[in-house]
């Protein structure tokens, strides 16, 4: 049993008046130190001198306190039995077991590894060690032989134990949650500078490495499946057959409706029949061909309309003015040439791809472009813009809006690449990259598990509802520094593992309650 206290250790996991008391002390005090009526008579601030180190004798802590929450949210959801049923790799447990590898490895990246080597440095820590109550964790040459047994059943595997784990954390959600399911799909290209990786291709643009689709639902940022690719594949290969899996797991979670997303490769003419057979609403962009850019050259100007897009995000203080461009007053000083958008227009029309027994709503979006050359303007253009879509109940506007806001899965895989480094090929095939690759990213998974099972309920629903929603957008690198590396004190006890915090940060009142949310039982 883990067990975390603020100075002492607690029984169980309540928020209760003790420590409410105790966060609230700490928070006051450092409220007093960034005072700025009370600035104090030392400067510089940084003053500390005659700086000493030694080692403790009996205290042990660590950096990553937060990392007992994670274990906690693994055990209570039982993730690591799922892992040992399904994943059958190992014939002997020497001592580690398939869950024991799988888990490592998510572990070393939320405490801050960002490499396969950094599994060193977490087992050569006692302190970790004592935290997750293990003897001795794999090493990363054990840790590499272990992704070298997968193959693609096996992987596939992995993602299905995964996503039962998800669809429970999803029923524990209101049920507006379940309204729809917005399904995305993308590739991206993890580059390589090796050169014995089995697997890897190069792409037109002369890049080296693997090229892996990541299917994921919109609404919570959730990678459903990612599957490896040499790098010389196309981004919509094999999208289609992992849209209907995400499309089987959301309809068993219970989403009423079932959105899909995707740019202009993921318009695969062939199954946008059975996707609207099926009940599957789509929205997807298409490729600006001769034929329609004759059709909408043709449409007479009343079926165009002005394009207004709303505003990013709201000013919640004065506004304020704009600073120099100082980008273009560079390109104009030395007279590159320059393209500057005038308007946006958009109109629709009916359609039926060759592939197609259907037709469907195409709407067109058109933009108005001024070419200029330093001052001098050389001519005025237009561009197309084509999205494809079966809903003939929304505006032609909200079209264009659910095609752009597909941008969020950019950002979802940045955060993979960048933030939890699990978009890499650290090994030396295509399938152990694979599995390297779902492994890691499950430490993005369960980061938004920790926020879809914080409770909503009470008087203050809607600061909490908030907090909720912060969680689930975060970065990985803020939600690292917020959650995983608080400083936590060891302490190891006939019954259980206390995490003792030594320090204070403004997300710790929301830590507790999700501590207090592991403590009871999972609904059905």
């Amino acid at each position: 049993m883990v067990t975390f206290s603020t100075t002492q250790v607690t029984e169980g996991f309540r928020v209760n008046a003790k420590i409410r008391r105790q966060l609230k002390a700490r928070k006051q005090r450092i409220k007093r130190r960034l005072d700025k009526t009370k600035l104090g008579s030392a400067c510089p601030v940084l003053s500390a001198s005659n700086i000493h180190y030694e080692l403790a004798d009996r205290t042990r802590a660590i950096s990553a306190g937060g990392i007992g929450m994670i274990h906690r949210l693994v055990r209570y959801l039982k993730l690591d039995q799922a892992i040992n049923r399904y994943v059958d790799l190992l014939k002997i447990y020497l001592p580690y077991s398939e869950s024991d590898h799988v888990l490592n490895m998510a572990y070393n990246v939320l405490a801050g590894g960002t490499r396969l080597e950094h599994l060193e440095l977490r087992r050569q820590d006692e302190a970790y060690l004592d935290a997750l109550g293990a003897i001795r964790i794999p090493d990363p040459t054990t840790a590499g032989d272990f992704c070298r047994r997968f193959d693609a059943l096996s992987i596939y595997l992995l993602m299905e134990v995964f996503n039962e784990a998800r669809v429970q954390v999803w029923r524990q959600q209101p049920p507006a949650f379940f309204d729809e399911a917005i399904l995305e799909a993308d590739g991206t290209m993890v580059e390589t500078y090796g050169e014995c990786k089995q697997g890897m291709d190069i792409n037109y643009k002369g890049q080296w490495g693997y090229h892996p689709l990541v299917v994921s639902l919109a609404n919570t940022g959730e990678p459903l499946y990612l599957v490896n690719r040499p790098g010389n594949r196309p981004s919509h290969e094999k999208a289609a057959v992992y849209f209907k899996k995400a499309i089987d797991l959301c309809r068993r979670a219970g989403y009423r409706k079932i959105t899909l997303r995707g740019d202009t490769d993921f318009s695969q003419t062939e199954y946008l029949d059975g996707w609207d057979a099926d009940g599957v609403r789509f929205f997807f962009g298409f490729d600006a061909m001769p034929n329609l850019e004759a059709i909408a050259d043709e449409l007479p100007n009343t079926a165009w309309k002005r394009l207004s897009r709303p505003p990013r995000y709201e000013v919640r203080t004065q506004p304020r003015r704009r600073p120099e461009n100082v980008k273009a007053k560079v390109v104009e000083a030395r007279e590159f040439e320059n393209i500057r958008l005038v308007e946006e227009s958009v109109a629709e029309f009916r359609y039926r791809p060759t592939a197609c027994k259907k037709t469907y709503r195409m709407v067109v979006l058109r933009k108005d472009l001024d070419v200029t050359r330093g001052q001098r303007h050389l001519f005025t253009t237009d561009r197309y813009f084509f999205y494809i879509c079966n809903d003939d109940t929304c505006a032609t506007e909200e079209v264009v809006f659910q095609a752009n806001d597909r941008c969020n899965q950019e950002n979802l895989i940045a955060q993979q690449k960048s933030g939890v480094h699990a978009l890499t090929a650290p090994l030396n095939s295509l399938d152990s990259n694979w599995a390297y690759m779902v492994i890691t990213s499950l430490a993005w998974s369960l980061k938004a598990w920790s926020a879809l099972l914080l409770p909503t309920q009470g008087r203050w629903k809607e600061k909490h509802t908030q907090e909720k929603q912060t969680l689930l957008r975060m970065e990985f690198h803020t939600f690292r520094q917020a959650w995983i590396n608080i400083p936590a004190q060891i302490v190891r006890t006939a019954g259980k593992v206390v995490y003792r915090l030594l320090a204070w940060n403004p997300w710790q009142g929301v830590f507790f309650r999700l501590l207090d949310q592991l403590s009871l039982p999972l609904r059905c």
